[in-house]
């Protein structure tokens, strides 16, 4: 049996249900998986794991003085397999001080992961997003004689791509959530083999009725937002505060609820106090998913301030309930959003742009041109049939399955009668 060891940040973690979507996928097909958390994960999402069936998950977190010391023997065991990682740790690249020192962390963090692993007959480890957990992976890979690869995002890629040479050059292949992440792998690090890269799409469920009452104009007392998001600062809320109060300011009666829960919340607070906004913009916290339904029935538009990104799962919930979306256009996003045709996007950085598109898309919502309101109900479809297509869950699961399994055990079913139904990474649009 085909044995995988599958490593992310924090699992399970309520922001990215895909890691463990894939897990139940490679799993639905006979793959033994073993799932892992650099983080010790939240006690809640931990117990909703068990539910699922996640009865054992490894975390490196408390560390353990035994699993220590196995660690630090291991490693000086086969310190010729993972010299060449330490050296380009402490000599070579452009990180700083304090970046070369937590790799070396990093590396020590590697090999505790590879002694959790031993005797388990890991045959490859793969890691969701190309941060510190990705170096770890690659460490613990090289110890016990096995391949790794990753999955990046949008700012594991973008913003903090540390070290990233080194994890593309030792990976077997390379998950990337857009065409653009794609692109821009290959432009900035030429000597990665094309065909390592592979798009490998997310998706979300696509409601079977998504005839909300916002679709169709109706008297509402207030134009309502949505934004929903970690309260982060690459998210950048602030940004979407300011324009409410530019909003605002223009006469428009409305509502902003963010959804999402994080470290920039008292910033977020007081910004919201000093520009009088407490009638205007409500921070829900952390919104369980069966309550989210109703927060987007609730929307006119469904707002996106991010500064980095991949492709948002929010985008796609909101556009398979045939919500109205606006983004920035930045990175993989106008591979969802196409701008008139199934949303809107502004230019990053603008807030007068961001605020004329939402006036523009108030005005038409609350007009008496027929045709104009007409032109958004087809929006609203054309939005819902790009998830449909192109981002459906049960689907992209599918491909991922294929096309991780035609990497990882071809070689290991060389002899059986498989191949993988999906191999074509092309984006169709609309």
């Amino acid at each position: 049996m085909l044995t995988v060891a599958y490593l992310a940040n924090e699992f399970p973690a309520a922001g990215e249900p895909y890691v463990g979507d894939e897990i139940a996928e490679l799993r639905r097909r006979g793959i033994r998986v073993i799932a892992g958390s650099v983080r010790k994960p939240d006690a809640a999402q931990r117990e909703s794991a068990k539910t699922a069936g996640d009865s054992e998950i490894l975390c490196l977190q408390p560390i353990r003085l035994l699993t220590l010391l196995r660690a630090i023997g291991l490693a000086i065991r086969h310190w010729n397999r993972i010299s060449g990682l330490v050296s380009q740790a402490l000599l070579r690249g452009r990180e700083s001080p304090g970046r070369r020192l937590k790799a070396l962390l990093h590396t020590w963090l590697g090999a505790y992961y590879a002694v959790q692993l031993r005797g388990r007959e890991i045959d490859h480890i793969h890691v969701h997003h190309g941060y510190f957990g990705a170096w770890i992976a690659m460490v613990a890979a090289r110890l016990l004689g096995v391949s790794y690869s990753l999955t990046l995002h949008g700012s594991d890629l973008l913003v903090n791509g540390a070290y990233l040479d080194a994890k593309l050059k030792n990976c077997r292949f390379c998950l990337t959530v857009s065409e653009f992440n794609r692109r821009y792998i290959l432009q900035h690090f030429p000597a990665i083999d094309p065909g390592r890269v592979v798009v490998s799409r997310l998706g979300v469920n696509v409601p079977e009725q998504a005839g909300f009452p916002g679709d169709i104009t109706p008297e509402r007392h207030r134009f309502t937002l949505l934004a929903v998001g970690r309260l982060h600062a690459v998210k950048d809320h602030a940004f979407l505060i300011k324009a409410c109060a530019r909003l605002r300011d223009r006469g428009i009666d409305l509502e902003c609820a963010i959804a999402g829960e994080g470290p920039e919340r008292p910033r977020l607070a007081a910004l919201i106090l000093r520009n009088s906004l407490q009638e205007h913009c409500k921070l829900l916290g952390h919104v369980p998913p069966e309550r989210m339904d109703a927060l987007y029935r609730a929307a006119d538009v469904v707002v996106l301030t991010s500064r980095s990104e991949g492709i948002p799962l929010v985008l796609m919930e909101a556009m398979a309930r045939r919500k109205l979306v606006v983004a920035p256009a930045i990175t993989g996003i106008p591979e969802i959003v196409v701008p008139g045709k199934t949303g809107f996007l502004y230019a990053p950085g603008r807030s007068d742009d961001l605020v004329a598109k939402i006036l523009f898309l108030q005005e038409r919502m609350h007009a008496e041109d027929r045709p104009a309101v007409s032109r958004l109900h087809w929006m609203r479809h054309a939005a819902r049939v790009q998830v449909i297509h192109n981002f459906n869950r049960s689907k992209n699961l599918t491909r991922f399955g294929d096309r991780f399994l035609h990497r990882v055990a071809a070689g290991n079913f060389a002899n059986e009668n498989w191949s993988p139904s999906y191999e074509d990474s092309v984006l169709q649009q609309i």
